[in-house]
């Protein structure tokens, strides 16, 4: 695994854009909610670390994984800058983990084609539960704050 033993979610605050006047939409799965809650978390935490007032982040609970296309997609009508997928996405001993995986991601995917804002893939897809809780504040860091960086850095590229 590329992320063995590093946190990835630490930066410099002096490399991200000021964010102050960005709005941002959060769409969270409700799927695995104690590792979602902690992407959720991270994400809101940097986010006004770098500026963004606690005012203009909106977020969205959906039930699954899966929702998360459709609910980026009603997030956009609500004049964000950059909306953020959150979700946790754990292997089972089917092959539902590979078909909503490859939903989700194709989903954002065309999302990024066809609206005029970025929508950022805050996806966790996990073999087991630990290395989720590794990925959401554990030893590997919080993807939530490394999803709230992207949302701020695309949001000014596309300014």
């Amino acid at each position: 695994m590329a992320t063995q033993n590093k946190n990835l979610s630490l930066f410099n605050k002096v490399d991200i854009p000021f964010a102050k006047g960005m709005r941002v939409g959060i769409v969270v799965s409700e799927w695995n909610k104690e590792i979602t809650s902690n992407l959720l978390k991270g994400a809101k935490e940097t986010l006004i670390e770098c500026g963004v007032l606690s005012s203009d982040i909106i977020s969205m609970d959906v039930p699954g994984s899966f929702e998360l296309v459709y609910g980026a997609k009603i997030m956009a009508k609500k004049k964000v800058d950059a909306i953020i997928c959150l979700g946790s996405i754990i292997q089972g001993k089917t092959k539902h983990f590979d078909f909503v995986c490859n939903a989700v991601s194709l989903g954002v995917k065309d999302l990024n084609i066809s609206l005029n804002i970025p929508v950022i893939f805050g996806v966790l897809t996990d073999n087991t539960l630990q290395q989720a809780k590794n990925r959401s504040g554990g030893k590997h860091g919080n993807k939530g704050v490394e999803a709230a960086i992207t949302a701020i850095k695309m949001a000014c590229l596309n300014k």
